[in-house]
């Protein structure tokens, strides 16, 4: 209890969560009495980061500088416009579809939402969309970036449960193509009642020549996904090669990098590799502190008297993370969440680890699209300066669709691990 009540203090004042997580491990240490566990603790630090899977993490960080860097941002739109840019609420179409394929690069809803709210709200709201609508479909489509690999949630969710990489990002490609239907079918339907505007039809010949000059950008995802597809690469193999593709594209194909900037892209992708890693090392120990306090145990109790079933376990869990991910971002909600949960969920109700991760990756994503916090609206936002609240209610149709694709994921496990198995 008093350890519980140091983490929400240290919390509230504005301390990162990382040190929150390891001030915790301290009070609680002094409070058991029993000052040996000073000497385990520093091991435990050690040992979250002591992972090759985590290796993937700063590799593609450093696909989305590059990528970034390179203008294949532009060039992934333009090849969106090229194929559904024509048809009644086209720009809305390129910006789920740009951002499907921009998460199949970045993996950071965040950095996504950020990077396409710069580039797709002017334009929308130039061809007669509503600013604010324009700004929350970004902010929802944001959503696809640690759904579709690669996907730093799911690399720190696949080291924290100890299962492959490689499955897990395998894994979200289902759902996130579920999820950008789904996105689409609201699109249609919100266009009836609307009247989206049209883009500029291009003909074929424009149509060819865009494709031409922008296909190539596509080798990133096709070498990343494929790669741990086909089982030539595991997934931090296929990091690093899409990181030398991300180079070539962006040098010699687009010709908008250049190699003085990869200095500078290095060390911004350092530093934040840096804070995900230290979030990380201290999420061991807090995954120390709750088994040595016998913590799963006891929710496991409370959890076995609420759910009499995996499907019941698996419903009830997608309100729990909801919650959960309206006020606490999505990688610490991993950490807090997922070492109480996942014994329950594998031990008790023998859902596969696999599926269960995707499902709570999906639930404290949309908790970024929530409020009280709903960080993605916030960082539209800020780019676009779109209300967050207004931006909440405009596009509150894709809250119901993002939480229909849990309910399915929830009832039908296969949704999540049929690629893998």
């Amino acid at each position: 209890m008093i350890t519980a009540a140091a983490f929400v203090a240290f919390m509230l004042v504005g301390v990162p969560i990382s040190l929150c997580l390891c001030l915790a491990g301290i009070v609680f240490i002094q409070a058991s009495g029993n000052p040996l566990l000073y000497q385990t603790l520093p091991s435990q630090l050690f040992g979250g980061v002591d992972s090759y899977g985590l290796i993937a993490i700063p590799l593609f960080i450093l696909i989305g500088e590059i990528m970034n860097g390179g203008g294949i941002t532009r060039r992934i739109i333009d090849l969106s416009m090229a194929f559904v840019g024509n048809i009644k609420g086209g720009l809305a179409y390129v910006n789920m579809l740009a951002n499907m394929l921009v998460s199949s690069i970045l993996g950071s809803a965040t950095a996504q939402v950020a990077i396409m709210s710069q580039i797709l709200v002017p334009e929308m709201v130039k061809k007669g969309y509503d600013k604010t609508f324009a700004a929350g479909l970004t902010a929802y489509a944001g959503m696809l970036g640690p759904i579709i690999p690669p996907s730093i949630m799911f690399v720190i969710y696949s080291v924290m449960a100890q299962v492959p990489v490689s499955d897990m990002l395998v894994a979200g490609i289902i759902p996130g193509v579920l999820l950008t239907g789904l996105f689409c079918l609201v699109i249609a339907l919100m266009g009836f009642v609307y009247k989206y505007p049209r883009a500029e039809r291009m003909t074929l010949r424009q149509r060819i020549a865009v494709v031409l000059e922008t296909a190539p950008t596509l080798l990133i995802p096709v070498v990343i996904v494929g790669s741990i597809l086909t089982g030539l690469a595991n997934a931090t193999e296929s990091a690093a090669v899409g990181a030398v593709a991300a180079v070539l594209v962006g040098r010699y194909w687009i010709k908008e990098l250049k190699f003085s900037q990869l200095p500078g892209m290095f060390l911004r992708a350092g530093l934040y590799s840096a804070a995900v890693l230290f979030l990380v090392a201290a999420a061991a120990v807090f995954t120390w502190i709750l088994i040595y306090a016998k913590v799963p145990q006891e929710v496991a109790l409370w959890v076995r008297a609420a759910a009499d079933d995996p499907i019941t376990f698996m419903l009830l869990l997608n309100v729990v993370l909801l919650i959960i991910g309206t006020v606490i971002d999505g990688a610490p909600g991993l950490i807090m969440t997922v070492p109480i949960l996942l014994p329950i969920a594998t031990q008790i109700y023998h859902i596969d680890p696999i599926h269960f991760g995707v499902v709570v990756v999906i639930n404290l994503v949309l908790g970024f699209l929530s409020p009280p916090v709903g960080l993605c609206f916030f960082v539209a936002s800020a780019v676009t300066g779109a209300k967050p609240g207004k931006m909440f209610i405009v596009t509150l149709p894709f809250f119901f669709a993002a939480c229909a694709l849990l309910v399915l994921l929830s009832i039908f496990p296969f949704l999540s691990t049929a690629l893998v198995k």
